[in-house]
């Protein structure tokens, strides 16, 4: 084959078509291999997560299992230590730490708070109260500390901490009426239980407590 390079004359505007012409050409081919790698990025993807996914689900139900082992291996100590030391059966958490003071470990449940619709009177008569107070200075900061702590949360929920910070206030009014409102969204609570938890902690050699990871996150 020859490859003798040739000279071909062209007029300007010929040159200029051709120009054009090998422009739009790389430009075209620049945009297939764009394509192509973005075919092949997806492709990668795919075959990644095929290979990665039953490792994962392997994982979760080793995870899953030895959770399920270590709660039935402490079921013993929860209930010798219910009968020893009076636990209350709404103990949300237990933890258990070594002789040594080296190593421990947290069983529990979550608890999300959770009221009936009966606190909705409850709020309707806290605020009846705080629309009785007068309109000073002391008042309104009142009000305004009191409507904080009756803020809710995304669910819709109010806090259980802070409505215990609410029945203090309350108790400190002296107003039987604000007393009656906090007592109301108090009785109105009913929590409910969310997944179980374990924490596990050791001491390193300078005596702090290192958490041990125990979650996909906590490489």
């Amino acid at each position: 084959m020859d490859n003798k390079k040739q000279t071909v004359e062209m007029t300007a505007a010929e040159a200029e078509q051709f120009a054009a012409f090998k422009e739009a050409q790389a430009k075209k081919e620049a945009e297939a291999k764009k394509k192509a790698d973005r075919e092949a990025y997806a492709k990668l993807v795919d075959e990644t997560i095929a290979s990665s996914m039953p490792q994962l689900r392997d994982i979760s139900q080793a995870i899953t299992e030895r959770k399920q082992l270590v709660m039935s291996n402490f079921k013993t100590a929860l209930e010798l230590k219910a009968d020893i030391f009076g636990v209350r059966d709404n103990q949300h958490s237990h933890t258990f730490t070594n002789s040594e003071g080296t190593a421990r470990i947290t069983l529990g449940q979550y608890q999300l708070d959770n009221y009936k619709d009966t606190v909705n009177e409850g709020i309707a008569i806290v605020k009846e109260y705080l629309g009785s107070l007068a309109k000073d200075d002391d008042s309104a900061a009142l009000v305004q500390a009191v409507l904080r702590l009756m803020s809710r949360d995304q669910a819709g929920n109010l806090k259980a901490s802070r409505v215990l910070q609410l029945r203090k206030m309350a108790q400190d009014s002296g107003n039987e009426r604000f007393q009656e409102g906090v007592r109301i969204i108090e009785e109105s609570y009913a929590p409910t239980e969310s997944k179980q938890f374990i924490r596990a902690d050791v001491k390193d050699e300078n005596g702090k407590w290192i958490p041990v990871p125990l979650g996909m996150t906590e490489c």
